[in-house]
């Protein structure tokens, strides 16, 4: 019942063969068997979702449902707000003052009648590929609990991967949607910026679907996208066919090998994109292979105007409480203290140089694949890859350029490696191509020779394709 997907359930409630209470307790059964090891929720309330999937399942007898998602249980990262929830921003160092009202993401999915039953995981203030946080407990890969699930959508990968349902939302601002679904083996989709609208809004910030399959992540994208005034940085809203199928046919596609900067993609991640790519070709497009868009200027200019982002919110904390966040981000973000004004300028400058770069990428092309983390595993107590709070952003060469670009891309499985881990193919488009993006991975998925054999800690496995 859980390892379906969200639309087959919601087909089931209809037709009155599932309820959404037989679904929540089943969830809940799972959540609690796998939790003490996977540790990817926060302010899980089992109580108050079993309220509302019997208000749901009252709804579904009547024929009347609330919305297009009623009785579908979501997790939303705690980052995102909540009405009546604090945000930790994943670090001891914030005061847990409840929110006023939902978000822009958290209210379209209540208004579509979801249930959200649990928030997931962030590091602190969400500036780590990883789980690493000085509030919550380690979130580790239900893969191999030794390993990291990526960040900072820490949670929603773990809890996506380990069957907590079909439906997640993460954030992404360098990757933090893609890195991790790639190394959970699920759908992560980065929209174009400005498709979901957010709050707080900021340069390249995106919120989006983490789920199973790709047709999971389709559907959420039907509710999320839906407008909301509070986000200045959104686009005009078009209710697009999320579910439109896709044609590969004479598309020109690049194939990026080569990040330009940081870590070198392992020879198994590369391996197993080439295979993507041929399956792409047989499936009749062209396949050209293309230079990186990053360069060593570009990573530490973003770098430093990061840094100094951080340490100018840190300056105001007093001493003790800057002692609670991570010494990890601490040490990173006291960096910015020797330098000057001009330092950062420039290093923001590099954000308009990287969004330069991937238009020219896409000059000629109809999308672009690349692998999305280069190094596929990595311990699940590391901040990152690098694990190196002086060279913090050597891992995310292949996704952070489209965060800037403000480009769609999506993270969907494309193999595993030797030690059974998953690897990520990242699929890229245009500006506003969503459903471009969206249209190729599902045939991806489709094409792609084995299913998953999804991880379930609890010991009942199961097979999704």
């Amino acid at each position: 019942m859980l390892d379906r997907t969200a639309r087959e359930t919601l087909a089931d409630f209809a037709a009155k063969t599932i309820s959404p209470v037989d679904y929540m307790d089943a969830l809940i059964a799972r959540v609690e068997a796998s939790e003490p090891t996977v540790a990817a929720l926060w302010s899980f309330a089992p109580e108050r979702a079993m309220d509302e999937a019997r208000a749901s399942e009252a709804r579904w007898v009547k024929g009347t449902p609330q919305g297009p998602l009623d009785g579908m249980p979501v997790t939303i990262k705690e980052l995102i707000a909540t009405r009546g929830e604090a945000v930790p921003m994943g670090t001891a160092a914030t005061e847990l003052v409840p929110a006023e009202e939902d978000a822009p993401t958290a209210a379209r999915l209540r208004e579509a009648g979801a249930i959200c039953f649990a928030k997931t995981t962030s590091p602190d203030y969400g500036m780590l590929t990883s789980g690493l946080s000085s509030f919550h407990r380690l979130s580790r890969n239900p893969w191999d609990p030794a390993k990291n699930p990526g960040g900072s959508s820490a949670g929603a990968s773990a809890a996506a991967a380990a069957g907590y349902g079909p439906l997640h939302i993460g954030t992404d601002i360098g990757g933090s949607i893609r890195l991790p679904a790639g190394l959970t083996g699920i759908c992560g989709f980065k929209p174009s910026n400005g498709r979901v609208p957010i709050s707080p809004y900021y340069t390249g910030r995106c919120a989006g679907p983490m789920t199973p399959t790709v047709d999971d992540s389709a559907l959420l994208m039907a509710t999320i996208a839906r407008p909301d005034w509070r986000d200045a940085m959104a686009l005009p809203y078009e209710a697009l066919d999320y579910d439109a199928e896709a044609d590969m046919s004479g598309l020109r596609i690049g194939l990026m090998l080569d990040a330009g900067v940081g870590l070198d993609p392992e020879p198994q991640v590369v391996a197993a994109v080439k295979r993507a790519a041929e399956a792409f070709v047989a499936a009749g497009a062209e396949i050209v292979e293309i230079p990186p868009v990053m360069t060593r200027e570009m990573i530490d200019g973003l770098d430093i105007a990061w840094r100094a982002r951080f340490w100018s919110q840190m300056e105001g904390f007093t001493p003790e409480k800057r002692e609670l966040i991570l010494p990890y981000i601490r040490e990173w973000a006291e960096g910015a203290a020797r330098a000057s004004g001009t330092d950062v300028a420039r290093g923001a400058d590099q954000i308009f140089a990287m969004r330069e770069a991937t238009i020219r990428a896409f000059h000629g092309l109809d999308a672009i694949l690349s692998p999305v983390n280069p190094a596929n595993d990595y311990p699940a107590d590391w901040a990152s890859p690098v694990n190196d709070p002086a060279r913090p952003f050597e891992h995310i060469g292949f996704t952070v350029p489209w965060n800037m670009g403000e480009q769609p891309a999506v993270s969907v499985n494309c193999g595993f490696s030797d030690s059974g881990m998953p690897i990520g193919l990242q699929i890229v488009g245009p500006r506003f191509h969503d459903v471009r993006v969206l249209g190729l991975a599902r045939l991806w998925e489709g094409m792609r020779e084995d299913p998953i054999g999804w991880p379930r800690i609890d010991g009942r496995p199961s097979a999704q394709t």
